[in-house]
């Protein structure tokens, strides 16, 4: 296997750089890099080929530019994000001992010819990876080429020996260097004869064979235009000729032995890996293969098994006397603990520093004997990730009331970004230590593994050692940057409250939910008898194609352009066209009832706890990067609310019994205030300060009409302008959104703007000094890391400036509701209220309420999450309560 360097390069960067700008902490740019082991490793597991090569340009000219120096003169050079990944892919190559090729003089389309040839000589088979067409004129009976090729959202490969491009071209291979001289081809700059195209050029190739046989046989081209032409050209189509000629008889490059298979150098591709943050393939590749790995020796830590509560007396006596230990723990998937517990006595040198509990002396026994340990405020409590083991905790009622550090939420405060915050992979880029990930000591069933070559105990003892000793050196990076209040005051404690909320969990009406299946079954049935009878005939609604042949086809709609799997029928493509048929919206309705039926209506029965008869939700910390919580099995956070019967599913949603109810608060319009007082913007200030309504005063402003003349549809266009602005909303999306124009739309925003000056400056300001520093923050200091601000890519770079703008908003905002979670939970523990916090939605919190706690409650609740944080403009709060989450809204 022969692969084309660059052009595999160039498709993985702008591949990669319409989904993702992927960097490592440093900032430095990996797309290309990390999309061409990609595309390599898919297509070496296909062929397995016992020789490989990759073949690179060179910068130095090439006798084609000697011979014409226009030739690709035309091509601008490399964005500076691909071209710093250039060295860094022939670094890996290196280290996986794949033979790079570079000849001066020579392009990589030679070096993909002359091997090709040396091969074909040597009776065997070659691939030629490349995303370059030209090298179609290589395709033989015992050369291959393979073409990766995106359609939709998928890449695909178009493959060629010599009889498919017979096939599709209806010429040789060979023969299309002909093709190609006549035609020319703009993406090298080599110009062909004027006017002869595609199909002109392969058809005087059939008839001819060639350049030479056309020129040789001239006065039997028959169209006149195109004689003249020719006859006009001839030198230029024979210099065209040469220059799309590959050359295969390079010298000095057949020595086919040199291109041997051998195993990479796991080290050197490791340190690579490690360095480019590519985790993914650290363990697809089986680097530093950590089942066999045995500690660091200034890692192995000094540990001993405690087998009766006796024996952990001594312990829990170091314990008080250091004031401080670190948690290990293993849970399953269930939640349960597993034979996993360790507890390392911080910096006490008179006894081994951390012990593990034997199978004699369950880890259950050692949680109720260290219950007194766990309870008190004197000693601090270190681990990683300890809400799961917050949450056993609390079901065994026990507190943990010396929270200390959770080296998992510090790691996320400090790298929101990061794809994983395991223990073993902090220890690795924060300590610069290696062990063996304690996360391999389980499958994802829990079961445990039987093919660790180490104790599970060193394991878990190194672990616990690790813990302590990123607690130490996270301490004063969080310092440094000005994030304790964040950490220490909100993101800690949350962690509590989210073991809480998990534990307590929100009752569902099961019943209510079955009939409300059948009552969405009912209605889809109708809907489908609808849209069958308005098509003329029944067909799958939920096939794409039959859809489209049906709208397009049979009904004459307008369409986009077919492709080869058929017409788009997503839901951009339909809404345009629900005004002009009516199986439009019964078609989208029918979708959107399909969605809340399996979704929501079936896939909620599936996670209800069979003993408590909730839903247990699980809330996370470290997933989104604007430090908002989110919510996973299920996402309780999506349940809809613009759809009538959406909002319905709410119903189902109840209080533990007939004791309690449900009260819901929510803040208005938070994202607005704190863009308020971020801003100091002289005129939203005064409307929040005069309790104006902020989409009427902004209608107002911007359509330049007294108040009170103000209509339904201005203060809706307004108020799409007033949330879209600090997401950096431009003209052409606020004409789609509220369905004008987008000259109307752009003198809304600069009207908005105009009216709103501080907002503009700070748009403005924050973008300059998220270039100059390198991230924005919150009020918080909670950070954001935007290399994109820097990208010399268009499309990245704006994404960077939104982000850049709308960050320090919703950012700030998910922090003010973070902190009044805390604030009302410790409040309703503080007064030992039978009452608990039991879900966030965004800006909203809901309690589950005993009935003789309602008035108290609700006013501490209004009170907390009103007095959260002082802004220069109130927080108001709405709160509502009843039997069902549907009645608080």
């Amino acid at each position: 296997m022969i692969v084309d360097g660059n052009s595999i390069l160039n498709r993985a960067f702008y591949g990669l750089s319409k989904t993702a700008n992927l960097t490592n902490s440093e900032g430095l740019h990996t797309n290309a890099v990390f999309g061409f082991i990609n595309i390599l490793s898919k297509y070496l597991a296909e062929e397995e080929p016992k020789y490989l090569c990759v073949a690179f340009d060179l910068k130095a000219p090439t006798f084609r530019h000697k011979e014409y120096d226009q030739y690709k003169a035309q091509r601008k050079g490399m964005p500076p994000e691909l071209a710093e990944q250039v060295p860094i892919i022939k670094q890996v190559l290196d280290a996986m001992n794949i033979k790079r090729v570079e000849v001066e003089g020579y392009e990589a389309d030679d070096i993909l010819g002359s091997i090709s040839l040396c091969a074909e000589e040597n009776g065997m088979e070659a691939i030629l990876l490349t995303g370059d067409r030209d090298s179609l004129q290589l395709a033989s009976e015992t050369t291959r080429i393979k073409l990766p090729v995106t359609r939709g959202n998928k890449t695909e490969t178009d493959e060629y020996d010599s009889q498919k491009v017979f096939e599709k071209y209806g010429v040789a291979p060979i023969k299309l260097i002909d093709v190609k001289g006549l035609m020319g081809d703009s993406s090298d700059n080599i110009p062909g004869v004027p006017g002869i195209g595609e199909k002109t050029a392969l058809d005087l190739i059939k008839k001819f064979g060639s350049i030479e046989g056309i020129y040789e046989n001239i006065e039997l081209v028959e169209k006149k235009g195109v004689r003249e032409k020719l006859e006009a050209n001839k030198d230029l189509a024979f210099l065209c000729k040469r220059l799309a000629t590959i050359e295969r008889r390079m010298p000095n490059i057949c020595n086919i032995e040199q291109y041997l298979r051998v195993d990479f150098d796991k080290d050197k591709l490791y340190d690579i890996f490690k360095k480019l943050e590519f985790k993914t393939f650290i363990d697809k590749f089986g680097l530093k293969d950590n089942t066999s790995l045995q500690p660091l020796d200034n890692m192995a830590v000094e540990h001993i098994k405690i087998s009766s509560i006796v024996d952990l007396e001594q312990y829990i006596n170091a314990i008080k006397s250091s004031k401080k230990m670190t948690v290990y723990y293993r849970m399953d998937i269930s939640g349960s603990f597993v034979d996993d517990l360790c507890i390392y006595a911080c910096e006490d040198d008179s006894l081994p520093a951390v012990f593990i509990f034997s199978k004699d002396f369950s880890s259950e026994s050692a949680i109720k004997a260290l219950k007194g340990i766990f309870e008190n405020q004197e000693i601090k409590i270190y681990g990683h990730d300890l809400k799961a083991f917050i949450k056993h905790l609390k079901a065994s009622g026990i507190e943990i009331n010396g929270l200390a550090f959770d080296t998992m939420i510090a790691a996320y405060i400090l790298e929101p970004t990061r794809s994983s915050y395991r223990i073993s992979e902090l220890s690795e880029d924060i300590l610069n230590k290696t062990i063996t990930p304690a996360e391999n000591l389980y499958d994802k069933h829990g079961n445990k593994l039987q093919d660790l070559k180490i104790d599970s105990n060193t394991i878990c003892a190194t672990c616990a050692k690790v813990i302590f000793e990123l607690v130490q050196a996270l301490t004063p990076i969080i310092k440094e940057n000005e994030q304790e209040e964040l950490f220490y005051n909100i993101e800690l404690p949350l962690v509590e409250v989210l073991a809480d909320m998990e534990l307590w969990g929100f009752k569902v009406d099961v019943e209510g939910l079955q009939n409300f299946s059948k009552e969405l079954d009912g209605k889809i049935s109708v809907l489908e008898d609808e849209i069958y009878m308005l098509a003329g005939e029944n067909f799958n609604i939920n096939s794409p194609k039959q859809l489209g042949v049906i709208l397009f086809e049979k009904l004459g709609l307008p369409s986009a352009k077919k492709t080869k799997t058929g017409y788009s029928t997503g839901a951009e493509v339909l809404e345009k066209l629900s005004q002009k048929h009516e199986i439009i919206d019964r078609i989208l309705e029918y979708r959107q009832l399909m969605k809340l039926k399996s979704t929501y209506a079936d896939g909620l029965l599936t996670v209800i706890d069979k003993n408590t008869g909730k839903i247990h939700s699980s809330f996370n910390q470290t997933v989104t990067a604007t430090g908002r919580i989110s919510s996973t099995e299920p996402n309780l956070q999506n349940i809809p609310i613009k759809l009538e019967l959406g909002r319905k599913i709410r119903k189902v949603f109840i209080p533990s019994d007939k004791n309690y109810v449900l009260l819901d608060a929510d803040y208005s319009q938070i994202e607005l205030r704190v863009l308020a007082h971020i801003t100091g913007d002289k005129n939203m200030l005064e409307a929040f300060n005069n309790n104006e309504d902020i989409h009427t005063t902004t209608a107002s402003k911007v359509f330049g009409i007294p108040i009170n003349e103000v209509s339904p549809i201005m203060r809706s266009r307004a108020k799409a302008v007033n949330f879209g602005i600090v997401y950096g909303i431009g003209d052409f999306s606020l004409a789609q959104d509220i369905g004008v124009t987008k000259k109307e739309a752009k003198r809304y925003i600069d009207e908005y703007l105009n009216k709103y000056s501080s907002v503009k400056e700070y748009m403005h300001d924050t973008v300059e000094k998220g270039k100059e520093l390198g991230f924005v923050t919150t009020i918080f200091n909670r950070r954001r890391y935007l290399p994109e601000l820097k990208s010399s890519n268009f499309h990245m770079r704006a994404f960077g400036e939104r982000v850049a703008m709308n960050t320090p908003i919703q950012g700030t905002a998910a922090d003010i509701i973070k902190i009044s979670m805390v604030k009302v939970y410790n409040e309703l523990k503080k007064r030992k209220l039978k009452s608990r916090l039991i879900l966030q939605v965004h800006d909203e919190l809901i309690i589950e309420t005993e009935k003789t706690e309602l008035d108290e409650v609700s006013k501490l609740l209004k009170y907390c999450m009103e007095n959260a944080v002082s802004l220069r403009v109130p927080l108001t709060v709405d709160v509502k309560y009843g039997e069902t989450w549907y009645e608080t809204k």
